[in-house]
């Protein structure tokens, strides 16, 4: 904990830069405690606490923009890449575009206060179709916001957080040891989650791409609801051929009646390990109408060499 509080003493405002730039990247590394360590200097020097905020919304928008852009290269790999290595993917994922389809490009703002979606709101902007001047702007907006909250809670509570590392460093290695318990507890709760929702989705039927375009060719009744996210600054161009573009948060409220009682209904998203499309389906299940999950979404459709086009209105 001294080597901590050291590094920040000789290094400032680089230290801020570094712990921000390497946790917004995806790094397990947190960088509060360097915005609360700036607030404490900020007390006796308000020129560096306006610096360090500064420092850390510049740090935080830079990484977030190498996301933001290989979301809009690379669309669902980039996702799938994050949830490969994140904890409780599903979760996040689902969570992530249930912001974005409720408050849009207010997601950013808001974003770094929310676990997991700090990491996936600037690749899923771009996957999304949101453009880079809006996201700069809200995505700049969410950063100073969270950067200027950590140095404020560092001059509001400077006197406690002094205590705190006072004591912290008459522990030494019982503190690290502390920590590590922490860690682990908070890894084996969301590795628990993420084992419940992987059975909750194995539970749900699945259709491969193929069985589903053939049911379409032989004219079977199918509904095919397409719940990707979208909201004010978000664009979603194609989709599959007649699907019923619908809100998942107004699924879960109300479950529309208008569909053929013998239809096989079909959800889809754009989201790794179909998080949206199976929260749908369950969702469905619950209020007696049987809902099949297309198994990859969205991206096994188009890997399967199966057409797209212009997408619908919301219902």
């Amino acid at each position: 904990m001294n080597q901590f509080v050291d590094l920040f003493a000789e290094h400032g405002l680089l230290a801020v830069f570094l712990g921000v730039f390497i946790e917004q990247v995806g790094a397990p590394i947190p960088a509060f405690p360097f915005l609360l360590l700036a607030g404490m200097d900020g007390i006796d020097d308000g020129a560096f606490a306006l610096l360090a905020l500064v420092v850390a919304a510049v740090a935080s928008m830079l990484a977030d923009l190498v996301w933001f852009w290989a979301g809009r290269r690379h669309g669902q790999r980039v996702l799938s890449l994050l949830c490969k290595i994140s904890i409780s993917p599903d979760s996040c994922v689902r969570q992530s575009e249930l912001s974005f389809a409720r408050r849009g490009v207010a997601t950013l703002v808001i974003s770094k206060f929310v676990p997991g979606l700090s990491t996936l709101a600037p690749p899923m902007a771009g996957a999304l179709g949101m453009s880079t001047r809006t996201f700069v702007i809200f995505n700049l907006a969410g950063s100073a916001l969270w950067a200027g909250s950590g140095i404020a809670l560092g001059i509001i509570f400077h006197r406690q957080i002094q205590s705190l590392l006072t004591v912290l460093g008459e522990l030494g290695n019982a503190a690290l040891v502390v920590v590590a318990m922490a860690l682990g507890l908070y890894i084996a709760l969301r590795l628990y989650r993420r084992l419940r929702l992987s059975r909750i989705k194995a539970k749900l039927p699945q259709m491969l791409p193929a069985e589903l375009a053939q049911r379409m060719r032989e004219g079977a009744p199918v509904v095919v609801l397409d719940v990707r996210a979208v909201g004010a600054g978000l664009v979603l161009s194609e989709g599959i051929a007649g699907a019923r573009r619908i809100d998942i948060a107004a699924l879960e409220r109300d479950c529309p009646m208008d569909w053929p009682t013998d239809a096989l209904v079909v959800t889809y998203c754009a989201c790794p390990n179909d998080a949206s499309a199976v929260k749908a389906a369950q969702s469905l299940n619950k209020r007696g109408r049987k809902a099949h999950v297309l198994n990859g979404g969205i991206e096994g459709w188009v890997r399967a060499g199966l057409p797209l086009e212009a997408v619908q209105s919301v219902d």
